[in-house]
């Protein structure tokens, strides 16, 4: 009689079931789509899917459903080629407020994604996606760390009381800070005094005119060439913080020469977000307030600023002065968090900053208090046009105040910033603060859009690989093992199954080296059985009954298949731990698979027989 307990037959069921349930939503193939995001200055309403299906309509596009949510339009297309002609349509139509960008739109149930149930995201080489081929400004890098030195050596001067008329950058980038001094003692005092505090710079006497002795402070080549490649590092850095917020599954994310950026986004299901995240530069600046908003009024209508102040706009238009000198930048900021505030209901962005940029905070607000303080928004675009037949990129710098009020009290290391317009801008400005800030503008050289021709041709390889090896093995194992054969043909089914649908519950992204690590899996869960089957022909040519036999041989073989799988497991995690990309796929499927086939050979083939022969008298075998 059959040994195999009721409880096991449970666990059997509820797995295969399970298996079943959440390997469903691969056969749901995804729609082509083009997802529609507004920028900054645009709004995703109901007249923006009036405006993008009457300009699919006027050029006689048709679309299979459009549906409209809180922060993006998403309209499904037939084919691929279709796709590509709506998406030039609609973005040639709503401008350059929107972010238009290709996408896929989920065919699974309503019922299935209740429960978590969703299809594998799919790699690169299988269904396309996204290349971007990206550049650091390294004349940004070079600006910024000359106007670093220029506001540290007037300090330093003004602490070493060393007379000076002016300290500002040359003219010419890269040739460094110009110092002014009085006299040729100054000058050699100031000399000393930068040699001794900034080893990085070269200093060099200049012309004297007068009573004026230039001094040059240079940055050294090597010094230049590291920070230049050290932007570049900080910024890999941030697109993977950024990237990982997204969720994609085994994005490339690597450098190229000593100012190129490759990204490569496989299997994701947002690009216009993941397009939109990894080009902002957006950020924010904390800057004292100057004069009144008369006096803002006439710099802007005269044309007059002061010389220490600089004159920006609110999100109404309205002129607003605030002081040069920044408090706090977003390169402070160890942490950000969108919310609600809690008297007036409106969108907030939660700030906390580190060490310095608490200290600097907790001084301003400690001796300005009653005095206001401006919050500018900095966002970093690139505008294309298509000039003579080229495509031409242009840079463009948008600066905001989003918020102009009074300090009320003194804060320091953690405060709130208000003034945003909407709950999705303060969560995407959070995104952006939180996952770092970019040490350099980057611009997009190079897009491109992998088809899904190509992935669709390797799918359809990879598949027919898939079955071809699968039937070669479930003939092989049914002629040579008869009935046992079959039982265990069942069992390599269902482990494809689990397999499948662990692989999507858990979100590994299916690449072609992930089907080889299918194939292998396969190829391996039936040596479990062969070694079962075997154990159990010699049971009975050694003279027990047939079911002492199945019970001996599934004893028996289970301690050699644990051997076995376990040094397979070894090699599976060591590819999966230590290996990156393609190495990292195959890894991860191969490790799955052998969990999944360890159950299925031993547990579910001992099922199946038990189920045939447990409760029936037997004289033989068919094995």
């Amino acid at each position: 009689m059959s040994d195999f307990p009721r409880w096991k037959y449970f666990l059997v069921a509820i797995v295969l079931v399970l298996g079943i349930v959440y390997a469903l939503p691969n056969a749901f193939l995804p729609q082509p789509a083009v997802q529609v995001t507004a920028n900054r200055n645009g709004v995703v309403n109901q007249a923006l899917q009036e405006k993008a299906l009457h300009a699919l309509k006027q050029q006689n596009i048709a679309y299979q459903s459009a549906e409209l949510s809180n922060d993006h339009l998403l309209v499904a297309f037939g084919n691929a080629d279709v796709q590509k002609t709506a998406g030039d349509a609609i973005k040639a139509a709503l401008g350059d407020d929107y972010t238009v960008a290709f996408n896929l739109k989920s065919t699974v149930p309503h019922w299935l994604s209740m429960i978590f149930a969703r299809s594998m995201p799919l790699g690169l080489d299988l269904q396309g996606g996204v290349h971007f081929l990206m550049e650091v400004d390294q004349s940004d890098v070079v600006d910024k760390q000359e106007t670093r030195y220029a506001d540290d050596i007037r300090s330093m001067l003004r602490d070493k009381n060393i007379r000076y008329d002016s300290v500002s950058r040359n003219a010419v980038r890269g040739q460094g800070v110009a110092v002014v001094l009085r006299s040729a003692a100054d000058r050699t005092a100031a000399a000393n005094a930068i040699a001794a505090e900034y080893p990085d710079l070269s200093v060099q006497d200049g012309q004297v005119t007068g009573d004026r002795f230039v001094l040059n402070a240079v940055l050294r080549p090597d010094k230049l060439r590291d920070i230049s490649l050290n932007a570049v590092r900080q910024n890999l850095g941030t697109l993977r913080n950024r990237i990982n917020a997204l969720g994609v599954s085994e994005p490339i994310i690597q450098q190229q020469g000593d100012s190129r950026i490759i990204v490569e986004l496989a299997g994701v299901q947002d690009t216009a977000e993941a397009k939109k995240l990894i080009g902002a530069t957006a950020t924010l600046e904390y800057r004292a307030g100057y004069g009144s908003p008369q006096q803002a009024m006439d710099a802007q209508r005269t044309g007059s600023v002061p010389p220490d102040a600089r004159l920006y706009k609110d999100q109404r238009g309205n002129p607003v002065l605030l002081s040069k000198k920044i408090i706090v930048t977003g390169d402070q900021l160890v942490d950000a968090a969108s919310g609600t505030e809690q008297q007036s209901g409106s969108p907030m962005v939660s700030v906390t900053l580190n060490a310095a940029g608490a200290k600097k905070m907790l001084d301003f607000t400690t001796s300005n208090v009653g005095k206001p303080m401006g919050v500018v928004y900095v966002e970093r675009v690139v505008e294309t046009k298509v000039v003579d037949g080229k495509e031409v990129r242009t840079p463009k710098i948008t600066e905001e105040v989003i918020n102009y009020a009074t300090v009320n009290g003194v804060f320091g290391k953690n405060f709130q910033t208000t003034g945003l317009r909407s709950a999705k801008e303060a969560s995407e400005l959070a995104l952006l603060l939180k996952g770092g800030s970019l040490a350099a503008p980057i611009d997009i050289v190079e897009e491109r859009v992998i088809g899904p021709s190509l992935g669709q041709d390797n799918i359809a390889k990879g598949m027919k690989a898939v079955l071809i090896g699968l039937g070669l093995v479930l003939l092989a194992a049914a002629i040579y093992y008869k009935l046992f054969g079959l039982v265990a043909d069942v069992a390599l089914f269902f482990n494809l199954v689990i397999l499948v649908a662990v692989m999507s519950l858990v979100g590994v992204t299916l690449t072609m080296p992930g089907i080889a690590g299918i194939v292998l899996t396969l190829g391996m869960a039936i040596d479990a059985n062969v070694l079962i089957c075997e154990r159990v022909r010699e049971e009975l040519r050694n003279g027990s009954s047939p079911h002492a036999s199945i019970r001996a041989g599934y004893e028996k073989a289970w301690a050699t298949i644990l051997d076995a799988n376990v040094t397979h497991l070894i090699a599976a995690l060591a590819l999966t731990t230590m290996g990156s990309g393609p190495i990292r796929g195959f890894g991860v499927t191969l490790l799955i698979g052998i969990l999944t086939s360890m159950f299925t050979s031993v547990t579910v083939t001992h099922a199946i027989t038990a189920l045939i022969h447990g409760h029936r008298k037997l004289k033989t075998l068919s094995v």
